[in-house]
């Protein structure tokens, strides 16, 4: 499920569709603003997400945790019926401690220089240090290039990060092929874990239904 709105503007966002009105990121996606977005009520919401019949329901946008007090009845609604969700957010929203509760995972994915984005919007120390201490958080960076790696080190440093990941930059099976093998090395001498795009790999750039 993805949600509408974005408290960052990274310049190479691959779904500037959600937040990117006035089409400042640099990605060239065509879109047309005012069919992007739809209001659902909780219960329409709830029922289109079941009736997908899996274990896994992803909520990401833009940036999911903007939203967090209105998708937490249907995160309540999916754990009732044993459906697992996780969120993918920039890291700069702390998430509620009923959101915690009702069983949200979380991959966090915190922006790097290369996002366009000033650091005191898009690194939220106290944002951080929260997703540090809940199990199972996965950390993911995308990087442009190896040089990119020493400025994720050293935010792992400054706020303990574990289970780090680290994909690579772009929007076409070429590149992300490129991008791995550039990466591969470095990222395995540091002990983190390196993750391609596969709906990328699939579709290419394709956007779904």
């Amino acid at each position: 499920m993805r949600l509408g709105g974005c408290n960052l503007t990274c310049r190479w966002c691959d779904t500037p569709y959600t937040w990117d009105w006035k089409g400042e990121s640099d990605t060239g996606i065509a879109y047309r603003a005012a069919e992007e977005l739809h209001a659902l009520s909780v219960a329409e919401v709830t029922e289109r997400l079941l009736a997908f019949g899996v274990e896994l329901i992803v909520i990401s946008g833009g940036e999911p945790l903007s939203q967090q007090d209105r998708v937490l009845p249907v995160v309540q609604a999916l754990a009732e019926r044993r459906v697992l969700v996780e969120f993918e957010t920039n890291g700069t929203v702390v998430p509620s401690d009923a959101l915690v509760a009702a069983g949200a995972h979380f991959n966090v994915s915190p922006k790097l220089r290369h996002s366009g984005v000033a650091e005191d919007r898009r690194i939220v120390p106290e944002a951080l240090r929260r997703f540090g201490q809940l199990p199972g958080v996965a950390f993911k960076f995308v990087c442009a290039d190896a040089a990119d790696l020493a400025e994720v080190e050293e935010l792992v440093d400054r706020f303990a990060l574990s289970n780090v990941w680290i994909m690579p930059r772009g929007q076409s099976p070429e590149e992300i092929d490129q991008g791995m093998r550039d990466l591969a090395d470095d990222v395995i001498a540091r002990k983190w874990n390196l993750s391609g795009r596969l709906h990328v790999n699939v579709w290419g750039s394709k956007r779904g239904v």
